[in-house]
């Protein structure tokens, strides 16, 4: 039977960017379901402050939905569209950047309702918690203050991660734009700045939701490698995958390479969907390859 693509997002995203990818795959004969977590999609809060003209204090103060959300609400969310979409057959679970903590958890929990596990340059925490790594050599290239720049309140008084992605301000969109995007055009990079959504939760899990070897390390796994990828450098995503092999050496991932930075594969993602239906196809466990530029 044809396997469901179950595709879950990164941070500040969401289930739309997910639609030109969707596209792609409904094309080459696949269906996939974008899932947004809670507090995204339309369930996110954009509060007033945050359209133009813009009120920096009212975005600084103004409550968010996403408070209180939690990694454990993540995963029920991704259960339940995994229970549903398993009735139809096989289902492939990918996630992307900080969803990558999610489909590990959940891999974790469930084992069972996911045939295969795709990391596409996302967090897949083994040996240390997934913040833990951004004080690691592997991040020394990778540029925080780019986030941080866009900060639009405190996160302790807000309780939760609050961006302003609307922000004018050259420099800072220079700097958003060379550590996510920086293969993609202008208008790309701002058309995705207008998909983000100005919060995120603050819980990236904790020791026990790194990867287990008796539940989520027996999901046959892959992981789609960014070549260009500024804010998770390649260094970083091979450690996660030596890290994981080590744990479970039977069952290694099967490693792909897409020339693309964190978000250009999903501006232009035939060459990404391409992988995704080989998978589907079955490839060989503990291979290495890699593929042409993400292109349209």
């Amino acid at each position: 039977m044809s396997p469901t693509f179950v595709l879950v997002h990164g941070a500040f995203a969401n289930s739309f960017s997910f639609a030109p990818l969707q596209a792609e795959l409904a094309l080459l004969g696949h269906r996939s379901a974008a899932v947004d977590l809670p507090g995204h999609g339309f369930e996110a809060t954009y509060p007033a402050a945050y359209q133009a003209p813009q009120d920096p204090a009212g975005l600084a103060t103004t409550p968010g939905s996403i408070k209180g959300v939690t990694l454990a609400d993540n995963v029920a969310r991704v259960v339940a569209v995994l229970e549903r979409a398993k009735e139809h057959g096989p289902v492939i679970l990918v996630g992307h950047s900080r969803g990558g903590i999610t489909l590990t958890a959940v891999g974790n929990a469930r084992p069972d309702l996911v045939d295969r596990i795709v990391y596409v340059s996302a967090w897949a925490p083994v040996d240390l918690d997934a913040g833990e790594y951004n004080a690691e050599p592997e991040m020394a290239s990778a540029d925080m203050a780019a986030l941080m720049a866009v900060l639009a309140g405190d996160p302790a008084a807000l309780g939760l991660l609050r961006c302003n992605f609307r922000t004018a301000d050259p420099a800072v969109l220079a700097g958003l734009k060379a550590a996510f995007h920086a293969d993609g055009t202008d208008d790309e990079f701002r058309t995705f700045l207008n998909t983000f959504q100005p919060d995120e939760n603050l819980d990236a899990g904790t020791p026990d939701d790194r990867v287990q070897a008796a539940t989520w390390g027996t999901i046959p796994r892959s992981y789609v490698r960014l070549s260009e990828d500024t804010s998770i450098p390649p260094a970083m995503q091979d450690r996660m995958i030596r890290e994981a092999d080590a744990l479970t050496p039977d069952n290694p991932y099967d490693v792909h390479t897409l020339e693309s930075s964190h978000l250009s594969w999903l501006a232009r993602p035939r060459a990404a969907a391409e992988v995704l239906a080989g998978l589907a196809a079955g490839p060989a466990v503990g291979s290495s390859v890699s593929e042409a530029p993400a292109a349209g």
